[in-house]
């Protein structure tokens, strides 16, 4: 977005440097990167940077208030209900789309959704340290908010979730983790911090206190970095070994009922000059008028399983259980990222650490050329998938 960058990066861009920057990588880890790699950074100008920062400071307001708090009393469902829920997720993230104003021209965002729960922390740190290796970037150019440095990151990462424990007290856990598309993730959480990561299939129960193996040793649990999403829990019928609803001697990072309380449920209840229109299904008396230009999404769904771009009426009054639903005002992603073949849409994601109150430390990027985010939108496409976004501190 800053065109003398762009202009330079693109003209000294060389497809050798990519595949041997996509290489490290793919081997600097435990495991590869399981999704596509972004042949670009993005540079934000001065102008979004503060437009994002107002955004999420705007936004933060809101999700750190009492009224909000009231308003998510129901967001978790019954049955997935974990006790001793935190004050607040100890990270968390909100999407913006990257859009126009054309009577202006200027860029702004817009939310697409927000999440109380981990994304690529470990990841991104190794993407931007071996992205450096390869080409040319400004030195003075960062993916780092608040002028928190690679190192201050690191420590601020194992002070939430690691804190005052052994690490090999604490566990990454997930669902088949050797098998999840964020695997690289766990790596580099592993690398950085020492946690491991654990099956949740493989955690021992006894008591009140959890435990995993360890060269056929139990170690004590003492504290989750939680990458367990619930909704896959239940589609994969995976068995573990404790009750979610029972009362455990172990601390969550972040807390599993914040994934649902910021998330798509949180979307009707949030304002601001940065989002959408959105609505529960469920209270509305009348639809609007323009359903073309709503996207339909399933509450208690995630990775955009179910989501429904092409909305009518007719759709909406066949659905039986409208208060599993949201209605939400489509965003239209604008094509900004000059690339050799057409222009790419970007979608960027500001990353916060919460310990004593909310801090934007990182981002992450995705680019796409196709008609939504994901993969399937974009096949035998190039200049797309993962990336980060820098700007001058």
């Amino acid at each position: 977005m800053i065109l003398e960058l762009r202009k330079k990066f693109n003209s000294e861009f060389t497809q050798e440097k990519y595949d041997a920057f996509q290489n490290d990588l793919n081997t600097s880890l435990k495991y590869p990167v399981d999704f596509r790699i972004s042949e670009t950074p993005i540079y934000l100008t001065n102008d979004l940077k503060k437009k994002l920062l107002s955004a999420c400071d705007e936004l933060c307001k809101q999700v750190n208030s009492d009224e909000f708090k009231i308003q998510m009393k129901d967001a978790v469902p019954t049955h997935l209900n974990v006790p001793n829920e935190t004050d607040h997720p100890e990270l968390f993230v909100f999407d913006f789309a990257i859009c126009k104003n054309e009577s202006t021209g200027e860029y702004y965002p817009n939310l697409i959704e927000l999440q109380g729960f981990p994304t690529l922390y470990g990841y991104q740190f190794f993407f931007e340290r071996k992205i450096r290796k390869y080409f040319n970037l400004p030195g003075d150019y960062t993916p780092y908010f608040n002028n928190i440095t690679h190192e201050e990151y690191v420590e601020m990462l194992r002070d939430v979730i690691v804190a005052e424990a052994d690490p090999e007290n604490v566990v990454l856990l997930e669902i088949e983790p050797e098998k999840q598309k964020t695997r690289v993730d766990f790596a580099a959480t592993e690398k950085l911090l020492g946690v491991k990561e654990v099956c949740i299939s493989d955690v021992i129960k006894q008591g009140k206190f959890l435990y995993y193996k360890k060269n056929g040793i139990e170690i004590p649990i003492k504290r989750i970095y939680n990458r367990v999403i619930f909704d896959e829990l239940n589609r994969t019928k995976t068995r573990f070994n404790f009750d979610l609803q029972e009362e455990l001697n172990v601390r969550w990072v972040p807390h599993p009922n914040w994934f649902y309380k910021m998330s798509k449920y949180s979307l009707p209840v949030l304002k601001g000059e940065f989002v959408p229109k959105c609505f529960y299904l469920r209270e509305l008396t009348a639809y609007p008028t323009n359903l073309e230009n709503y996207v339909l999404k399933p509450l208690f769904s995630f990775a955009g399983l179910g989501v429904k771009i092409d909305v009518t009426k007719e759709m909406l009054k066949e659905i039986k259980d409208p208060e599993n639903y949201i209605l939400q005002e489509k965003v239209n992603y604008t094509p900004l990222i000059e690339t050799p073949d057409e222009y790419a849409k970007v979608e960027i994601r500001m990353m916060f650490i919460w310990k004593d109150e909310p801090v934007l430390v990182n981002n992450l990027v995705r680019q796409s050329k196709g008609k939504m985010m994901g993969v399937d939108f974009n096949k035998n496409k190039t200049w797309v998938g993962g990336s980060t976004a820098l700007h001058k501190n």
